[in-house]
């Protein structure tokens, strides 16, 4: 049982609308609307000239970047490792590296090495010996002169808690129950008629000041307070709402006439380009392409070809004059020394790393003459 509507009984699902904007002069008052159209005349106008000045910095700027500075750039960079970098590494690694090796070796062998025989061999020794002395020696040492001290501490205890038991009946009845005595009937009833003196006096002074402080209140408000609120709510309100709608369409009309400027200036850098393409680097060119290229083709086969084939035929000639004028120099020269000197022994063929003045003694041959076959 099929549960699922078809499709064409399925309502379709409500498509989103965007929200309709509203008009831009809808909820604004006439000032606005007299106010909107001049200001973006006047600044359109204003603006342009600064966009275009823009638009060409821009283009100067991205060209001195990409031939100028990132060369210069480059070279800065290259100079600087080979000024700076390059040497500072050499004096580094072939430099500093060295002397810290050698150094940390003369340390090594100069300072660790003692120190480490003097701490195993003099200091462990050292704490061992303190460390029996303090542990056999001095402990029960001061454990007897603790013992000693405790039973002297004991005894003074003792009478010094005589003394004060004796002092302190002394101090009571002395000092304590007078002071008690004097408190309650003579300090007392004084403080509590100064007290209540004191307390009418504040009030009094609270009640002068409540009324001074009410007075100046009344008197600021009225002096000062209501008529800068007034000020407030019926002059400097309004003018600062007429001045906020005035600024909020003066940035308005810079951003509208700052997007539109930038549209002129690119139709003008277009322009500009196109103008330049046309009259300067096409003709180019069609004067490269259509004129040179052929007359330096013709050249190149007429002239540059035909010259440079003549010259490999004289070089070839040269150089065969030269070797068959340096073969007629060596054979004349091997002629007049075989006249002079005769003529050369050759040279024995075989290994040279044999004896070659007469044959090797071997097991079935001798040299001698009594076993000479």
């Amino acid at each position: 049982m099929d549960l699922e509507k078809p499709d064409a009984e399925r309502p379709p699902p409500p498509v989103p609308q965007p929200p309709r904007r509203q008009p831009e002069a809808a909820g604004e008052g006439c000032l606005v609307v007299a106010v909107r159209l001049p200001v973006r005349i006047v600044v359109f106008l204003v603006v342009l000239p600064v966009r275009l000045v823009w638009g060409a910095c821009a283009v100067a700027a991205r060209w001195l970047g990409r031939a100028v500075f990132r060369p210069l750039g480059r070279a800065l960079l290259w100079t600087g490792c080979a000024v700076f970098v390059w040497p500072l590494a050499g004096l580094w690694r072939y430099v500093l590296v060295p002397l810290g090796r050698a150094l940390a070796w003369l340390g090594n062998l100069m300072v660790l090495v003692p120190a480490g025989w003097l701490y195993r061999y003099v200091l462990v020794p050292l704490g061992h010996a303190l460390v029996w002395l303090y542990a056999r020696v001095l402990t029960p040492f001061g454990h007897g002169v603790m013992w000693v001290l405790r039973g002297i501490a004991a005894v003074c205890a003792a009478i010094g808690l005589g003394v004060f038991a004796a002092l302190a009946r002394l101090t009571r009845y002395l000092a304590v129950v007078s002071c008690a005595w004097l408190y309650r009937w003579v300090l007392a009833p004084v403080g509590h008629a100064v007290a209540w003196c004191v307390k009418g006096l504040v009030r009094l002074v609270g009640m002068l000041v409540t009324g001074i402080g009410v007075g100046l209140y009344w008197i600021t408000r009225i002096l000062f307070v209501l008529p800068l609120l007034g000020m407030w709510r019926w002059v400097l309100t309004p003018v600062g709402r007429v001045l906020a709608v005035v600024a909020r369409k003066i940035w308005n009309a810079l951003g509208h006439a700052w997007r539109v400027t930038g549209y002129v200036s690119l139709a003008v850098g277009r322009f500009l380009g196109a103008f330049l393409r046309w009259t300067v680097v096409e003709p180019a060119r069609w004067v490269c392409t259509r004129v040179l290229t052929p007359v330096g083709h013709v050249v190149r086969d007429m002239v540059l070809r035909p010259a440079a084939a003549a010259g490999r035929a004289v070089g070839r000639a040269v150089r065969q004059s030269l070797a068959s004028a340096r073969a007629t120099l060596r054979q004349a020269r091997a002629d007049l020394r075989r006249m002079l000197v005769g003529e050369r022994r050759p040279a024995p063929v075989g290994n040279r790393r044999e004896p070659i003045g007469g044959d090797a003694r071997t097991l079935g041959g001798s040299t001698t003459a009594l076993t000479k076959d």
